[in-house]
């Protein structure tokens, strides 16, 4: 068997792990046929079919699986050093894209973003800030942040960035005003603040001592923003069932007061999700190790 260019085993891993040659040939940059012809090259050197192709899908043979089983540790370590060498001259630099939701900078507070600029002056920042999940390839998305699951073929799950529940949270005023209920059913004769999307009427799920709970809740005011929601709920307008992480200085300076806090909700945790691929650019990685220190700070804060 003729020498293996060790290249192509690197194209062959990027090409199984993202499913697709035309993926593939996104990531890295170069034409579909150009990749297609590595691949088959590394295949005739192999002696091996690697692939099975199709026009709707790409499937790894039981030759493909175990290359893919013994390389693909060794690329990205071999990917991860070069990174490493080449920051280690550069610097920290060019630009992220991050996609997060609309109230992202309500969270991560805008005096954190420029300490972080000022600690990396070659570096720019790019925000894209929706509730819809933004497609992280189309979009040219670096990094994105996204609570509850994180479905989908086309991007992986970097690592959970906070640990959290939702909660019920109202303000001192609406308290005094209605009462602080005692039972999970006391929230039935209360005004509740829901998602619009989910109707007029909806079902809360608490988990508490006795297990899990359910009651019916509604209330005059509506809406498909998490933000919008706490900020109604700091208005005084009803009792909210927001991430924890959302309410942090709200609890803090006494605009909030949790309400049944032996109860909550689950899956709300905070995962940072990247464009699948072996590599994951520095200045991400930096990125994201600023922002969990900041949020873990905060969580802290409030206890």
């Amino acid at each position: 068997m003729r020498a293996t260019d060790l290249n192509d085993i690197r194209l062959f891993v990027q090409v199984a792990r993202a499913g697709s040659f035309a993926l593939a040939a996104r990531q890295l940059g170069l034409p579909v046929n150009t990749l297609s012809r590595r691949i088959r090259r590394l295949e005739l050197r192999m002696q091996a079919r690697l692939l099975h192709r199709s026009t709707r899908k790409l499937a790894l043979t039981a030759a493909g699986e175990s290359l893919l089983a013994r390389s693909a540790g060794a690329v990205d370590v071999l990917l991860h050093a070069a990174q490493d060498l080449a920051e280690d001259s550069r610097g920290i630099r060019g630009r992220i894209r991050v996609a997060a939701p609309a109230g992202f900078l309500e969270l991560v507070r805008l005096e954190w973003i420029a300490e972080f600029l000022a600690a990396h002056p070659a570096l720019n920042l790019e925000f894209v800030l929706e509730d819809e999940r933004t497609d992280l390839i189309g979009s040219g998305i670096d990094v994105a942040l996204r609570a509850g699951p994180v479905p989908g073929a086309t991007h992986t799950v970097l690592q959970t960035l906070v640990q959290q529940d939702s909660r019920l949270f109202a303000s001192p005023d609406y308290l005094a005003r209605r009462g602080t209920p005692r039972r999970v059913a006391d929230l039935a004769a209360h005004d509740c603040l829901i998602a619009s999307r989910r109707g007029d009427r909806q079902i809360w799920t608490l988990e508490g001592p006795n297990g899990a709970e359910e009651v019916g809740v509604q209330g005059r005011f509506a809406a498909n923003n998490a933000q919008v929601l706490r900020q109604a709920a700091v208005a005084g307008l009803g009792i909210a069932l927001l991430p924890v992480l959302l309410t942090a200085a709200d609890r803090v300076e006494g605009r909030l007061r949790e309400v049944l806090p032996r109860h909550g909700r689950g899956g709300t945790d905070l995962r940072v999700v990247v464009p699948i691929g072996p590599l994951v650019p520095p200045a991400v990685r930096v990125f994201v190790a600023f922002v969990e220190e900041k949020l873990g700070a905060a969580l802290d804060a409030i206890g």
